[in-house]
């Protein structure tokens, strides 16, 4: 089968960009983000028999999460990921005919240096890449008419063993996207940021557009059942807001899950520890504490994958998130007691199979489920974007995905409205009509998938390119000696 897989080069790639305002402030990790920008790239590919076509992806050009160096504005955070697409772009542009996967993988270990000899770490190249291969990939699964769940299964790709990931030698890739079974329904799970009020007694004002804004009318909207809560580096500030939390979540009938997401905030595995130890001695946490299923990148990079996590990971399972940087990224942290890595489709398609395949593996090595992905967000704005996520998602076979997006952002707003409605029209499961036009829809704390079996990676209705500015060239590295 991965021999049959079809082989193309990369005839053109663009780049485009818009930017977006979020309608309630969110804070995770070191930054509160009130607005962004959206990147947008295109690549047009020419088969080996000839047929040419054009895929595409988007994501967000996210500051202070891909490099949280205090040197770096936001401005200078995002040049940093333009740059990286400009390095993945040239040697896409310059490589021979490959598969789908062999485009990454060929080209992983020089994206890496390139970008590390500019001063971009592992986590930013990965970003240049996954755009590319998703929009490359995009473009294969539209010439052959093919759906991303079917076009995967049938090894579409052609992921294989290779040189890239020595680990995995050996593995039958094609044997485990055969036996994929891609979700059609999956939880979102509600992001609790750090400036996210609570009650209605923790806002001075509303925004007052009509839509949920605190944590108690959020759950009488949407009615979640799964959160991820996010903490800050101080044990005793995050025991008193997980309680506020979870005098809230307590009222729900019939329980529910909860993930706790660090952002690297705590120094160490000891600082992560004691935030745990500080919850276990909280009785109003009781019930929150026993409903979370893993706890996310507590420690900061530098020192995460250094020393180990064994005492956390006794208590609740600890996953990878910032920390995966480079590919093997996982490999080394389960040394360390790490039982997860998130899946992210600004890290790259193609990782998180490769990390599927690892837990997989494991799994089977010693005969039990410890190792799992997580499915996280990067703020995946609504049309192409959340579209390839939730494919994504969906093709994993994870039951819920942290969404963000449809709370911090206005649905579709910055779009034009006809861009929105053709969407709408085309996932009429995914995206709900309202009062302030097409929104992601969250029935009973669920997202329907249906739709999402179409032409593509989870979406043939493409975004209205003329309204985007041409994405600029990168001011990356910064003159020397200052920002």
């Amino acid at each position: 089968m991965t021999a049959a897989a079809p082989r193309f080069r990369v005839l053109a790639i663009e780049r485009r960009e818009w930017p977006f305002r979020l309608r309630l402030p969110f804070r995770f990790g070191v930054v509160t983000v009130t607005h962004g920008r959206q990147a947008v790239v295109r690549a047009r590919i020419r088969t080996e028999d000839g047929r040419e076509g054009w895929g595409v992806a988007a994501e967000t050009l996210a500051a202070k999460w891909f490099d949280k160096d205090p040197r770096w504005t936001d401005a200078q955070n995002e040049h940093q990921l333009r740059r990286a697409l400009e390095i993945a772009g040239e040697a896409s542009l310059a490589a021979g005919a490959n598969t789908a996967f062999g485009h990454f993988a060929d080209a992983y270990a020089d994206q890496v240096a390139a970008c590390a000899r500019e001063g971009l770490n592992p986590l930013v190249a990965s970003y240049g890449r996954a755009l590319v291969d998703r929009a490359a990939l995009d473009a294969l699964l539209k010439l052959h008419g093919a759906g991303f769940w079917a076009g995967m299964r049938a090894n579409l790709g052609g992921m294989a063993p290779h040189p890239v990931i020595p680990d995995l030698a050996g593995f039958d890739f094609a044997a485990l996207l055969a036996g994929l079974a891609p979700l059609r329904r999956v939880h979102a799970r509600h992001t609790v940021g750090l400036v996210d009020p609570i009650t209605a007694a923790d806002q001075a004002e509303r925004v007052g557009d009509g839509l949920p804004e605190t944590l108690e009318e959020v759950v009488a909207a949407y009615r979640h059942r799964y959160f991820k809560l996010k903490v800050g580096g101080d044990a005793a500030a995050d025991v008193e807001r997980l309680a506020r939390i979870a005098a809230v979540l307590d009222r729900l009938p019939g329980g529910y899950h909860a993930t706790l997401d660090g952002n690297e905030q705590y120094a160490d595995a000891e600082g992560a520890l004691a935030l745990w130890r500080a919850m276990e001695a909280e009785r109003r946490l009781d019930r929150l504490r026993d409903s979370i299923l893993f706890i996310e990148q507590p420690v900061k990079r530098a020192q995460a994958l250094e020393r180990s996590m064994a005492a956390l990971a006794a208590a609740r399972p600890v996953i990878i998130d910032e920390s995966d940087g480079d590919l093997d990224a996982f490999v080394r942290a389960r040394a360390l007691g790490y039982a997860g890595v998130s899946s992210k489709a600004c890290k790259g398609v193609w990782r998180s199979l490769v990390n599927l395949a690892r837990c997989r593996a494991w799994n089977a090595a010693e005969g039990g489920g410890r190792y799992f992905l997580s499915a996280e967000d990067l703020t995946t704005l609504a049309g192409v974007c959340v579209q390839q996520d939730l494919a994504l998602v969906a093709l994993l076979g994870l039951a819920h995905v942290e969404r963000n997006g449809h709370h911090f952002v206005d649905g579709f707003a910055g779009r034009p409205k006809a861009e929105a409605v053709r969407f709408l029209e085309a996932h009429p499961d995914l995206y709900a009509d309202t009062p302030r036009g097409p929104r992601l829809a969250i029935r009973e704390g669920m997202l329907a998938l249906d739709s999402l079996d179409t032409p593509g990676l989870g979406a043939t209705v493409e975004p209205d390119f003329g309204a985007m500015a041409e994405m600029p060239k990168a001011e990356w590295p910064p003159p020397a000696g200052g920002v």
